[in-house]
């Protein structure tokens, strides 16, 4: 890596539409058509395809180019092999919050955002927790917030009568109110209704469940906890005891079988995270239009899962350029837009706030408002997120998702247990 050249780079004012780009250590780097050429590397839905358009427009000598994966894990790889090989990453990387500590761990080559972005981009635009992920211990400002991830329960409307179960957003609340509660009405649910599961992936719920604790596999002080701390084997036990009892349609999320099972109708509920409304409304198809709802409750009160930052490596030639560009895709217009199109939900305060986002309605899922419902979940948000110690994101992704898919496939919850803490003892070291 070479070491950052970027000082004292000059005031940007940031407006609502646009944001001047500014020079740091000399000139932009230029492509053959005399632009700036800045790379972004982003996963799954952001919601900044027509962005990017508007961004061009504004600036005609930038040209953005968009490199998008599928899913985080291999988006993450990729950065981190690239990142030991000290080239080939985008200008902008994201960051997914699973993986931040391992960016954190090395901020070194990262740029500071608060030197060489836009002055008036402070950290007390973002939710505290949000801002405060991406801050070194020597408050430099390694990310800036994109999305978060307020949790609801999303469910199959006609599902829930065909068996018999209340079905109007207020009033399947109280099925939502604890886990207990939960998956005694999913033992309600699949005795009434054979062949469709109550949930989709016994991981999908065990990560919800998880993110919810003051902490998770590691400690403040990056121990691994995973043996010792009581609520992962509770978390474990409730959710491996509801697969036995058949409430699992035993689905890889993200998988092209995932994907399907929304358009089929193979299960009733999954944990709604505000990202996952797109997802729903992509892989479901026009034809489930109206069957599906969101609302604005969720086991034990709520939580965050998921949530993304835009860094600058110091590979950027165009650090500068691309910090500005980062800026105004985080900032709180452009995050309502976001949410508008893909349903990433706000991290910035203003935007929390903002009328646009309040009242839109989301059609798909019976005209809900579904900014109020998710600005309201984000109450329900602990004031100090989960701390993600080093790997986090690589024990969720390869350890307990795969470990949890294999007591779908049959084996034993303890076997499966003690596989799951032998592999997590094995990252972590």
């Amino acid at each position: 890596m070479r070491p950052s050249r970027w000082i004292n780079v000059a005031i940007c004012a940031l407006v609502s539409v646009a944001i001047t780009s500014c020079g740091a250590g000399g000139a932009a780097s230029r492509g053959a058509d005399g632009k700036i050429e800045l790379t972004v590397a982003t996963f799954n839905e952001f919601g900044y395809e027509e962005l990017f358009k508007a961004y061009e427009a504004a600036h005609p000598d930038v040209k953005i180019t968009h490199r998008k994966t599928g899913q985080g894990a291999p988006h993450h790889q990729n950065l981190f092999t690239k990142l030991g090989a000290g080239a080939g990453l985008a200008d902008v990387e994201a960051v997914e919050e699973g993986y931040l500590s391992q960016v954190m761990a090395k901020s070194d080559h990262f740029n500071d955002l608060l030197e060489i972005g836009p002055k008036d981009v402070t950290p007390d635009r973002w939710l505290k927790w949000k801002a405060d992920a991406a801050t070194t211990k020597d408050r430099r400002l390694i990310g800036y917030g994109t999305d978060i991830g307020p949790l609801a329960m999303c469910y199959r409307k006609d599902l829930f009568a065909e068996a018999g179960l209340p079905s109007d957003p207020d009033d399947v609340k109280r099925l939502f109110a604890t886990w207990d509660s939960y998956f005694a009405a999913g033992d309600k649910f699949v005795a009434k209704v054979p062949g469709v599961a109550w949930f989709d992936s016994a991981a999908q719920v065990f990560h919800a469940m998880h993110n919810q604790h003051d902490v998770g596999y590691f400690d403040k002080a990056d121990k691994l906890v995973v043996e010792s701390n009581p609520d992962i084997r509770k978390d474990w036990t409730a959710v491996t005891g509801a697969v036995a009892k058949g409430q699992s349609a035993k689905l890889t999320a993200f998988s092209n079988e995932w994907n399907t099972g929304f358009k089929l109708g193979r299960f009733a509920t999954t944990t709604c995270p505000s990202w996952m409304l797109g997802v729903i409304e992509t892989q479901a198809g026009p034809e489930n239009a109206g069957k599906w709802a969101v609302t604005d409750a969720f086991p034990n009160g709520g939580g965050n899962w998921g949530g993304s930052y835009l860094t600058v490596p110091k590979q950027s030639r165009n650090a500068a350029e691309a910090a500005a560009l980062a800026a105004w895709l985080t900032a709180p217009e452009q995050q309502v837009k976001a949410f508008q199109a893909k349903g990433t939900f706000p991290s910035q305060i203003d935007a929390l706030e903002n009328r646009a986002l309040l009242e839109d309605v989301n059609t798909y899922f019976d005209n809900v408002k579904a900014g109020a419902l998710f600005a309201a979940q984000v109450q329900k948000v602990k004031a100090a997120a989960q701390y993600k110690g080093p790997a986090d994101g690589q024990i969720q992704d390869n350890v307990f998702g795969p470990a949890l898919q294999s007591v779908e496939q049959g084996k034993r919850p303890d076997e499966a247990w003690n596989t799951a803490v032998a592999e997590a003892k094995k990252i972590a070291k």
